[in-house]
């Protein structure tokens, strides 16, 4: 089990239904061995609430995966693996996870790393993305 210091909590969750389409949809992807990350930048608040500027975190795991015990494993090794490689670096990005088959196989250590990979990219790449948009708004004016 984890500690309570060590907690994943419901704060850096993506729960509602909306923020996973608004990411689906509006989002950019990047394939990686095991899995699928889904990444889109949070356009910031007239007001910085707590989760404004952290990053948010997801998981979808599909019926496909296999049985509800194997889906809620596949979900527990994944969040243990977003835990214990969380990055440094805040910024206000959504990131869902959609993890394949080959994640209940997968060594630990090996998941973690490729998490930690996945997550650093997403949020390197939603900052490329937002810079290149505030570029081109400059342009237009």
């Amino acid at each position: 089990m984890t500690s309570a210091g060590n907690a994943f909590p419901k704060s850096k969750h993506l729960l509602r239904h909306a923020d996973f389409q608004r990411v689906y949809q509006a989002g950019r992807r990047q394939f990686t061995g095991n899995m699928t990350v889904f990444f889109l930048r949070r356009v910031p608040a007239t007001q910085e609430s707590v989760t404004g500027s952290s990053l948010r975190v997801g998981f979808t795991v599909g019926k496909v995966l296999g049985g509800s015990v194997e889906r809620n494993r596949i979900k527990r090794r994944m969040r243990d693996a977003v835990r214990t490689s969380w990055p440094l670096v805040e910024a206000p990005v959504d990131v869902v996870f959609h993890p394949r088959k080959s994640v209940v196989e997968l060594p630990f250590a090996q998941l973690a790393s490729e998490v930690a990979r996945a997550l650093q990219l997403a949020i390197q790449r939603a900052r490329e993305a937002q810079e290149t948009q505030s570029v081109t708004k400059a342009d237009r004016k």
